[in-house]
């Protein structure tokens, strides 16, 4: 079975689309879960693939939020003070358990560096993402397996 998955090509490149988009780059990976599940691959290895690279590509988000947030922050990306306070005041106001949100476009990479740099415990981190995350592919799944019927 393992090695059926591995010489599968579409699975690798999944796991590639998932980790990336899973990073601060502006990409996504459930067209790619679509085109795979209608193409017939299983859907349980896909769904695990892709949240597999999803969540990995969270850990290093997190990771850069641990050991260069406040220099990536501040100098890379020009985030000012003010929207420092912003983000820390989201985080006290609802607390890490918004890393269940993760999944979300647009917000959830930023979240992720943002638990980073708040040093959330990881393995509350790693809970609250992979549940978010794997609910999003499994969705994203059964909704494509429903409408192919």
């Amino acid at each position: 079975m393992l090695h059926d998955w591995i010489d599968q090509p579409g699975y690798a490149s999944l796991f590639t689309l998932s980790f990336l988009a899973s990073t601060l780059l502006p990409v996504g990976s459930e067209w790619l879960l679509v085109l795979m599940l209608t193409n017939g691959y299983h859907p349980a290895a896909a769904v695990m693939t892709a949240t597999a690279g999803n969540c990995l590509g969270a850990f290093t988000t997190y990771l850069v939020g641990v050991f260069g947030g406040r220099w990536l922050i501040e100098r890379v990306l020009r985030v000012s003070a003010e929207q420092q306070e912003r983000a820390h005041a989201y985080y006290r106001r609802y607390g890490a358990f918004s890393l269940f949100l993760s999944w979300l476009p647009v917000v959830g990479d930023p979240l992720c560096l943002v638990g980073g740099m708040m040093r959330v415990n990881f393995w509350l981190f790693t809970f609250l993402v992979v549940s978010g995350k794997l609910l999003r592919y499994v969705v994203t799944a059964w909704i494509t397996m429903r409408a192919m019927g």
